[in-house]
């Protein structure tokens, strides 16, 4: 059996709390909240911290609200909760697409989109989303609070911008007009890591493209995104041919690697035709404010 080193035990009370435990121990604290993540790396003893801080009691962290021109969600909502969420559902349905296909709902009743985006695993679902949706984090520390695109949050597989006595605490995603979203994933069994994702917002001016933003997840892209593919869609018009242009570019910019999942080839393609699938359905979105029928993933 598979058991992790000795490790001390402390419950936060307040962020600052946290923070302060956080500064006292160093580089060998970790906070857990969900722990789906942690824990096993743990048991593999990948993961060997001395000491664990749980932060599941910090007040002000499970919100979602708007917040001006900005949707502002707390560091600790449960992936179920954004499933659930009435103003997330309203204005970016990328969400509930992405977490119908997290795990169970063991995971999603406890895992947390702080923790999920902390992990920073290249296959991580929310990433890709907040990335999409060219979302930014809060982070804080006993100096205050910094906010950081999130593109240049992941500074490396399972590596963060945050620091070692400081607290992601919020993700905040602009809000944005006239605007359609959607996620695809391609994934072994129900539940599992993604062999290849994407995830993709629309914003038309008419059936011209005003904005649009891409996140790859599990496929080698640079920062879980392809520039070159979304500045190639804006100011021309939201059509097949240009979704399916952006799929070529999707497919000759990732890197993925070959694994249990699949060889380069098949990720590859993956990664064109549910990047053309999440543009193609968040463009029918943006147009008609409904739902489209979810599509077989299976047989891309």
């Amino acid at each position: 059996m598979q058991v992790p080193e000795t490790f001390d035990y402390e419950r936060a009370s307040t962020v600052e709390d946290a923070i302060q435990r956080l500064t006292a121990h160093g580089d060998e604290a970790r906070v857990i909240a969900g722990g789906h993540s942690l824990l096993p790396m743990m048991k593999l003893r990948l993961a060997v911290p001395e000491v664990l801080i749980d932060i599941n009691d910090l007040p002000g962290l499970d919100h979602v609200r708007l917040d001006g021109d900005e949707l502002a969600i707390g560091a600790l909502v449960r992936h179920a909760a954004i499933l659930d969420d009435p103003i997330l559902g309203e204005h970016y349905p990328i969400f509930a697409d992405a977490e119908r296909k997290i795990a169970d709902p063991l995971v999603r009743n406890r895992g947390t989109i702080g923790g999920s985006l902390c992990q920073a695993d290249p296959a991580e679902d929310l990433s890709a989303v907040v990335t999409a949706l060219k979302g930014s984090c809060v982070i804080q520390s006993a100096n205050g609070r910094r906010t950081v695109p999130m593109r240049e949050f992941h500074t490396g597989p399972w590596e963060t911008a945050v620091g070692d006595a400081e607290l992601l605490v919020e993700v905040r995603i602009p809000v944005r007009t006239s605007v359609g979203s959607s996620y695809h994933k391609v994934e072994r069994r129900v539940g599992d890591w993604a062999v290849a994702a994407a995830g993709a917002f629309v914003q038309l001016d008419g059936d011209t493209i005003a904005a649009v933003g891409l996140g790859l997840s599990a496929v080698g892209a640079p920062d879980m995104t392809c520039p070159d593919a979304e500045q190639a869609l804006v100011g021309g018009p939201a059509s097949a041919e240009a979704f399916a242009e952006a799929a070529r570019i999707v497919h000759d910019a990732v890197s993925p690697t070959a694994d249990q999942r699949g060889p380069v080839d098949y990720k590859r393609h993956l990664a064109g035709e549910l990047t053309r699938r999440a543009l193609t359905d968040a463009a029918r979105r943006a147009r008609s404010g409904s739902d489209p029928v979810d599509s077989e993933e299976g047989n891309a």
